[in-house]
């Protein structure tokens, strides 16, 4: 009896240190490319680009933004859940957007577009065209 209870122990003590090295393992951060620093292909830019609309937080950014006709405007999910960019008015629709998942849409007619994310009305932005 006494040869298997030193067994098990030792068993439960390499269990312990395999769950504990793969605890430290999976703690570990990727180093981040100079290039790139927050994982997004933006040149290390912590802020959207000229007539970009990043999801990021819970929120459109920028939630207002202004372009001319004829200007396309690229959204980007930047969080870990699904997300919309849905007209107010139905005119566009980008269906479900998971996390870094691109929708673009042209506007070619002068206007105020207002929109919400569907799972998220709290959610809301609007494209102003000149």
């Amino acid at each position: 009896m006494k040869k298997m209870v030193g067994y098990k122990s030792r068993n439960f003590i390499g269990i312990v240190l395999s769950l504990a090295i793969i605890g430290i393992t999976n703690s570990c951060s990727k180093a981040e490319d100079p290039m790139n620093g927050d994982g997004n292909n933006n040149g290390g830019n912590d802020t959207p680009g000229a007539n970009e609309v990043w999801i990021k937080g819970m929120a459109f950014g920028p939630s207002s933004i202004t372009v001319s006709a004829g200007t396309t405007i690229t959204w980007t999910n930047k969080d870990a859940v699904i997300h919309t960019v849905t007209s107010d008015n139905g005119l566009f629709d980008s269906g479900s957007l998971t996390s870094n998942s691109i929708y673009s849409r042209q506007f070619p007619t002068a206007g105020t577009y207002p929109y919400h994310c569907t799972p998220h009305p709290t959610m809301t932005a609007t494209i102003v065209v000149n």
